[in-house]
């Protein structure tokens, strides 16, 4: 067995997740879905290393934290949630106001699910084009 190289007493290193890729049929219209409901920009789009085409979408101004929404150059059907190893299982967002969130998603016609509270927030899930998210608010404190 190899020891790991990491001690208990080593400093964290500065970390953050700048982005995640998603493989979709459609980017375009997953990424107009995101700009719609959560009021993102689309900060770049072009063609993918992998012969594909890819849109990076997010908060508008910030740059700091985005979703790659990308497809392959055979546009494939297949959906992006998965249950095996180093699969997407979903993706968490936070919001300020949960009630408005998900009445922004409804309207948007999709449907919202799994309505949990916990500590230290509140939760829901919606799936749309083979993406499961799930929308956070820890503004919003469960009894």
């Amino acid at each position: 067995m190899n020891p790991s190289p990491h001690t208990t007493t080593d400093q964290a290193l500065n970390t953050r997740i700048e982005h995640v890729n998603v493989t979709v049929a459609d980017p375009e219209r997953t990424a107009a879905m995101l700009v719609d409901l959560f009021g993102w920009s689309i900060r770049w789009k072009g063609e993918s290393k992998l012969g594909g085409h890819t849109i990076h979408v997010g908060q508008p101004g910030t740059g700091d934290d985005y979703l790659a929404i990308y497809t392959t150059p055979e546009r494939p059907e297949a959906t992006a949630r998965s249950t095996d190893l180093g699969g997407l299982n979903h993706i968490g967002l936070v919001v300020d106001d949960l009630n408005q969130a998900e009445r922004r998603i409804v309207a948007a016609g999709y449907q919202t699910y799994s309505h949990g509270d916990y500590i230290p927030g509140r939760r829901f899930y919606f799936d749309v084009h083979g993406i499961e998210f799930e929308i956070i608010s820890y503004n919003e404190k469960s009894a």
